[in-house]
């Protein structure tokens, strides 16, 4: 569980220490949510509160003088000629910037500058237009003048090429038979149906056979919450984390985010998107200022979570008795953490609000924390400092500087001096504090391909990183598999231009926002369960810690196939002993023979098959660890552009190892994918491809022949032979990756479009 930030949690643990026996055991014996909840609304004084606004009380502020730097940053970066980094810099600022000063007006007017470099000329129209509105000194406003019709000029010659060169149309059917272009209906596909037993609770089961890179099921988050970046996980020299370059509700990537009027946390792609997470949620987050922030993304997707359901549903949830009656079928799930009853129409809230959340699961010591945090953010949202409390008839859009009227920011204030909560709505913070305990268990990540490699190198080089949690209705109805039948693929929001028009109004995208799409990996047979991997996956770590990982976080002994496959003599007795990693893919020095576990005068290692060498468990670990030592120096030598140094590390790495581990061992995949880069990067794109053809082999091993990791890294192998000029080469590779990339992420992933580039230019 995402824990708050350490001083809090250092805060209530002092709470927790300073209960007495009796109130201990009185709090450890609640068993219902709302007991649980009123017990720590009742522990809550001043002084939790003064300390939560001590620790906010410089976050998520506007300030003249820090927009002011900002901008002095990105003109830094603007002088370097690194034009990402100022328009980011530049729009840190105009987050930065109060309302009503000249520094909002100064950093549009220069991320305008910034995105007109980048080629982003709508975007750039969008800034100027606001720079203009900000009240941008009219003495300067005919540069704005000027590349405003520079911008214009451009736009329209990139219409006129599109009119004179057609796309190609690539609308071919894909592999479930739908064109390329079609998009897929929410919810389960007609193939498969929702089945239920005591022991695996509800599942989805194929009704008939469902082919491969068929889609099972697409949902939408009912909620979520971008993760923000951490110091700790950045770079070094980098600035900026998620929150600087996602739109904050449908996580479109852009460099022209719109901030807040009244926070300088929260930013969207859009005014479309500004005006529906004021309307579902920020209206009454936003003057918490940083203490959702400093709580944690669990704590704040649970508040939203209720925010968005209000009162009245959560009402409805807890007495299902108003409801229709429910099916005969509908009770409790006792496995792994999908739905306890079943939901009834389109009442997704229903069917999050009975998810199990565990309470008797978690330590004594975590049910305080979360319910002393939750009360505290209760007590902070329905105090009368904020708008309406949910279910109010208050839908107006923040006023100010994306050309709202100015009459809204008047009535927004009125109403909130006359708002108060009612007594009913303790409800609201008991509901928060089941979904938070919720969320353990059933907390979505979404993620990401984020570039790794320079800016300016020429091969894609990307990882997955999580960009948010999310609740998802339906997707929570799969159970795990370690090794799933099922991909899934996260599509956000399409990054549409804010637009030079600002009197925009809010009419609500259906198509905006985030969509989770799971597609059959493999052949699935009638009445055969569609699993979903939780994350511990067979390809990654050894049964017993996937079981371990397992049952801390989603408290169940996972026994699916591939677990029941693994669990055997030999790997029981791996477990028991020092647990050399990957010892069948270590060959012998001497003879390059496989290597088999052995014993040798009561000293575990591994002994060659063919000549009898031993080598102990401890020197099979030192060179592994060197070998990994290394790798990650040869990747820091990279990023600081020293790709001659990284290389000479390489090949010594090579020479050292080499023969010990095989051409499968996935850490000669690693050195083969890293030696491949640093050839790249010289700019030598033919030996770049044979090393990265051998790390495909050792992904292959590993991953599986039709996995989405072969298939990114034979995407990356396309590239290298395009950038070098080998046409046959090149076409050769696509058809595969075309088929892994249409598998597991459609027929419209990023990817398939380079590639369908890339292919048309080698046709010619």
């Amino acid at each position: 569980m995402d824990l708050p930030c350490p001083q809090w949690q250092k805060h209530v643990a002092q709470k927790w220490t300073a209960l007495d026996s009796d109130q201990k055991e009185s709090f450890t014996s609640l068993s219902e949510i709302d007991d649980v909840f009123k017990f720590a609304l009742s522990m809550i004084i001043q002084d939790d509160l003064d300390f939560l606004l001590c620790l906010s009380a410089e976050k998520c502020i506007k300030s003249e003088d820090q927009a002011s730097k900002s901008r002095e940053r990105g003109n830094s970066s603007f002088k370097s000629r690194e034009y990402t980094s100022a328009a980011l810099h530049y729009s840190q600022g105009i987050c930065l910037a109060p309302r009503s000063s000249q520094q909002l007006s100064l950093c549009h007017a220069n991320r305008s500058a910034a995105l007109c470099h980048l080629q982003l000329y709508q975007d750039s129209l969008f800034d100027i237009g606001m720079a203009l509105k900000s009240g941008y000194p009219s003495h300067l406003s005919h540069k704005l003048q000027d590349r405003r019709a520079l911008c214009l000029r451009h736009l329209a010659a990139a219409q006129e090429a599109k009119a004179d060169h057609p796309s190609q149309n690539h609308n071919a059917p894909d592999g479930d038979g739908r064109q390329a272009g079609e998009h897929y209906s929410l919810g389960i596909c007609p193939r498969a149906s929702v089945g239920f037993t005591l022991e695996r609770g509800r599942h989805l089961v194929a009704k008939e056979i469902i082919a491969p890179g068929v889609v099972v099921l697409t949902d939408r988050p009912y909620s979520l919450v971008l993760i923000p970046g951490r110091d700790e996980e950045q770079k070094e020299g980098e600035l900026f984390g998620t929150e600087h370059t996602f739109c904050h509700r449908c996580l479109a990537k852009t460099f022209c985010l719109i901030p807040c009027d009244y926070c300088s946390y929260s930013r969207y792609c859009s005014v479309a998107c500004q005006n529906e997470a004021w309307l579902e949620h920020h209206r009454w987050e936003c003057h918490l200022g940083g203490d959702l922030v400093l709580m944690g993304v669990m704590a704040q997707l649970a508040v939203r979570v209720t925010l968005k359901a209000g009162i009245k549903s959560i009402q409805m949830a807890r007495h299902p008795s108003k409801r229709k009656e429910p099916d005969s079928d509908c009770t409790t799930n006792y496995c792994h953490a999908n739905v306890a009853d079943c939901s009834h129409g389109d009442d997704s809230y229903l069917t999050l609000f009975n998810l199990m959340h565990h309470l008797s699961h978690h330590s004594a010591a975590l049910r305080f924390l979360a319910a002393v945090t939750v009360a505290t953010l209760y007590l902070k949202i329905s105090a009368r400092t904020g708008p309406a409390p949910p279910g109010s008839q208050d839908l107006r859009r923040p006023s100010g500087g994306t050309g709202q009227s100015e009459e809204s920011s008047g009535e927004k204030q009125e109403e909130a001096e006359d708002s108060e909560w009612g007594p009913e709505h303790w409800m609201m913070g008991s509901a928060v504090l089941r979904h938070l305990l919720q969320l353990r268990c059933n907390a979505q990540a979404i993620t990401a391909l984020q570039d790794t490699g320079p800016a300016t190198s020429s091969v894609q080089s990307s990882c997955e990183v999580r960009i948010a949690t999310a609740l998802f209705p339906t997707l929570s109805f799969l159970n795990h598999s370690c090794s799933p039948n099922t991909s899934l693929a996260f599509t956000a929001g399409a990054a549409a231009s804010p637009g030079p028009d600002l009197s925009e109004d809010f009419t609500g995208n259906a198509n905006r926002g985030v969509t989770a799409t799971i597609r059959a990996a493999k052949a699935i047979s009638p009445g055969q369960e569609i699993f979903h991997c939780y994350g511990p996956h067979s390809s990654r770590m050894k049964t017993q810690e996937r079981r371990r990982l397992l049952f801390e976080q989603y408290n169940f002994h996972c026994q699916c196939e591939a677990c029941a496959l693994q669990q055997d003599k030999k790997e029981r007795n791996e477990a028991e002993e020092n647990n050399i990693q990957y010892e069948t893919k270590l060959q012998c020095a001497k003879c390059k023979a496989a290597l088999k576990k052995r014993k040798k005068d009561k000293e575990s290692g591994c002994a060659c098959s063919k000549c009898g060498h031993f080598v102990s468990s401890s020197e099979v670990d030192h060179k592994l660890r060197g070998i990994s030592v290394n790798l990650e120096t040869a990747v820091q030598l990279l990023e600081r552009d020293k790709p001659d140094e990284a290389l000479r590390l390489l090949k010594q790495t090579q020479v050292n190892c080499g023969s010990f581990l095989s051409d499968t061992h996935p850490l000669q995949g690693e050195l083969e994918d890293v030696t491949a880069r640093a050839f790249a990067t010289m700019g030598d794109w033919g030996n770049a491809a044979v090393h990265l053809e051998q790390s495909a082999t050792a992904i292959g091993a590993q991953f599986g022949e039709d996995s989405i990791e072969l298939g990114r890294q034979l995407f990356k192998l396309t590239q290298l032979h395009f950038n070098g000029g080998a046409r046959s080469a090149a076409l050769s590779v696509i058809p595969k990756v075309r088929r892994l990339l249409r598998l597991h992420c459609g027929p419209e992933c990023d990817e398939l479009q380079e590639l369908r580039a890339m292919e048309r230019c080698l046709s010619r």
